[in-house]
């Protein structure tokens, strides 16, 4: 797994099953027809390590990552709606 930015108008979603935030904001983003990646920290352990980096040393999710490639833990939909310039 990549830490690049993702494209223009997408999203990177780092995520685990678990993650009762992690389905409300996926929940969010198809209703507002917002593309993008999730990856699954638990199963990739490049993006769990990548996850750790931009949370203090924490495998905090949903962590998302941006087209300008800056990331935000556990964001609304507005923020993400707001940064993706939508």
């Amino acid at each position: 797994m990549t830490t690049q930015a993702p494209e223009a108008g997408t999203i990177t979603m780092y995520s685990t099953t678990w993650c009762g935030y992690c389905r409300r904001l996926k929940s969010q983003l198809e209703s507002e027809g917002i593309p993008y990646t999730e990856v699954n920290i638990e199963e990739d352990e490049a993006s769990a390590t990548f996850v750790e980096s931009v949370n203090g040393g924490n495998q905090t999710v949903p962590t998302v990552v941006f087209p300008d490639g800056t990331a935000a833990t556990n964001p609304s939909l507005a923020e993400v709606v707001k940064r993706l310039g939508n």
